[in-house]
């Protein structure tokens, strides 16, 4: 049998590759751990110059989290299950974001939620004619995070807060134009740059090798994002945001505001708030910390385990939230969400050991 995650050195490489192709790559506790571990073994390795993550399959470089994992444990009342394997989640976030050595990631397919942790925090990464990127935990009663609430908060305008609250998919161009991938590079020619990286240890090649980025449609859809320059944050943001695009007849402003109604109105209020408050200058810590005080949260005061039982366990795509509009949400259960935890605050034992 092979391993779900296949760790090994290559020339100059530390590689990961991702082996969960039936499962679009899912992401599983065990897989975060051995990342983590890999990465503190290679980190003072004069050997490995670079680490190259990738995934197995051709579907998807990782479409998020193994939350139906999380979904049984929540069900049963084992909430400290899910906590944890978060808290792991959130560590190798951080490393990855915070590595000494170049990290380059080749994203394909569905690059989804935790996938976008995963893959979208390395400091080279490459997108082919059939990257598709979301975050799309609104949907699923959960907020944006692996620190991708960092990526939206830094995104062009308020291009991060249409993202984050609708969960669109975007392609290559999109995805750089919005912060989230650097070179577009054509899938038929990752293989060679592959063995040039290993060969050579040397990711400046990367950008030399890159094309010109596709067109992104979302860098000229001025009219959809101006609805999210409403102000404010919170569930008044986002009534707002909803009322702007109830006012237009663009097809783009109809697809938002669809998802927008579809998706948890608790999620919605709390991403907006998060988003607001990190601003463009949020480190990748900042931001762990503010998603983890919510996901900490989610199974007993949120609508993740019914976000999950509608969208992968029943798929009746029928969610019964807490909250029947966003005019129900209250500041008050915003603030609950994102307050400190106290002693279950997330710490980065790993790296704080190092430093």
């Amino acid at each position: 049998m092979e391993p779900e995650l296949i760790v090994r050195t290559e020339g100059r490489a530390g590689r990961l590759t991702l082996n969960r192709p039936k499962a679009l790559n899912a992401l599983t506790h065990a897989q975060c751990v051995e990342t983590t571990a890999a990465l503190t073994r290679w980190r003072d390795d004069p050997s490995v110059a670079l680490v190259i993550l990738d995934a197995a399959g051709d579907r998807a470089f990782c479409a998020g989290g193994d939350i139906a994992y999380m979904y049984e444990q929540g069900r049963a009342g084992n909430f400290d299950a899910g906590r944890a394997f978060w808290r792991d989640e959130y560590r190798m976030n951080a490393a990855l974001a915070e590595y000494p050595k170049p990290v380059v990631s080749f994203l394909h397919g569905f690059v989804m939620g935790g996938g976008v942790g995963y893959g979208c925090h390395a400091s080279h990464r490459v997108v082919a004619e059939d990257t598709q990127i979301s975050m799309p935990e609104c949907g699923i009663g959960l907020v944006p995070d692996v620190g991708g609430s960092r990526l939206l908060a830094r995104a062009p305008g308020r291009l991060g807060l249409h993202l984050g609250l609708t969960g669109a998919r975007i392609g290559p161009g999109d995805a750089i134009f919005a912060g989230f991938a650097d070179h577009f590079i054509p899938r038929a020619e990752w293989p060679a740059l592959v063995s040039r990286l290993c060969e050579t240890g040397d990711a400046e090649g990367i950008a030399a090798g890159a094309q010109p980025a596709p067109e992104s449609p979302l860098a000229a859809a001025t009219d959809l994002l101006a609805a999210y320059e409403a102000p404010g944050s919170g569930a008044a943001q986002v009534a707002a945001i909803m009322a702007r695009l109830e006012a237009t007849e663009g097809a783009g402003e109809a697809q938002a505001l669809k998802a927008l109604r579809r998706n948890s109105p608790l999620s919605l209020a709390c991403a907006s708030a998060m988003i607001g408050a990190l601003g463009p200058d949020a480190t990748i810590r900042d931001a762990l910390r503010a998603e983890f005080r919510w996901v900490w949260r989610s199974m007993e005061r949120g609508d993740f385990l019914e976000g999950i039982r509608a969208a992968i366990i029943d798929k009746d795509r029928s969610p019964r939230w807490r909250h029947e509009s966003i005019k129900a949400v209250t500041e008050a259960e915003v603030a609950a969400m994102l307050a400190p935890l106290g002693a279950a605050e997330l710490t980065f034992d790993i790296e704080e050991e190092r430093a």
